[in-house]
């Protein structure tokens, strides 16, 4: 895998005019649904999953995601490990494959871009209601995201998500920012153990 960042990125880096402290990822918003009280995937299998045309940060990514979460007693499973690359494009072509697989709940990362304002989230939208829906979006949204041009600071925000694949629904969100990361291998493990760290506090994972 390159080392540089912008290689490395090139569908995932977001450059925000946000004032934040270098350092490791950091959840600036979070939001959970009423129905996650009940919810817990201790003992269920979840599907870990990056959104992103970067192989390689998806590949890493959803490995290392599977690793936190089978550290607490989940087991889980590497989309890109479930289904073929070709067969991950669209909802319509990707449910089938989560369904022979038995998932029962997915949590996904996805680096999202917005210029010149802080970063709001859609989460009560119709867009991330269920997780198919989401799916959709979500890739339609990857694809189209290009970055060029050096700049003196970088800041990724990565939204994440966690679904209930039996309810259909998003049990909870949040969005964290990472300022000037080094090095990819370290920014995905950072960034991972960050979002399983809030899942935690959520009662979602032990």
């Amino acid at each position: 895998m390159r080392r540089s960042i912008r290689a490395g990125f090139q569908a995932a880096l977001v450059l925000v005019a946000v004032e934040v402290i270098a350092g490791g990822p950091s959840f600036t918003k979070t939001w959970k649904a009423p129905e996650a009280a009940g919810v817990t995937f201790f003992g269920k299998k979840v599907a870990a999953l990056v959104i992103s045309t970067d192989e390689s940060l998806r590949h890493s990514g959803e490995e290392q995601l599977v690793r936190e979460l089978a550290g607490r007693g989940i087991q889980s499973i590497a989309t890109y490990r479930m289904m073929p690359r070709e067969e991950a494009a669209t909802a319509d072509r990707a449910k089938p494959w989560f369904e022979r697989a038995g998932v029962e709940g997915v949590v996904a990362l996805r680096p999202v871009s917005v210029e010149k304002e802080t970063y709001a989230g859609g989460w009560t939208s119709e867009s991330y209601s269920t997780f198919w829906n989401y799916y959709g979006y979500g890739y339609g949204a990857a694809a189209v995201y290009t970055f060029g041009g050096a700049r003196s600071d970088t800041h990724i925000v990565v939204e994440t998500l966690v679904y209930s694949l039996p309810l259909d629904k998003l049990l909870w969100a949040g969005v964290s920012t990472t300022t000037n990361p080094r090095e990819v291998q370290a920014f995905v493990k950072e960034l991972v153990g960050a979002a399983v760290k809030e899942m935690k506090k959520q009662k979602l994972v032990k």
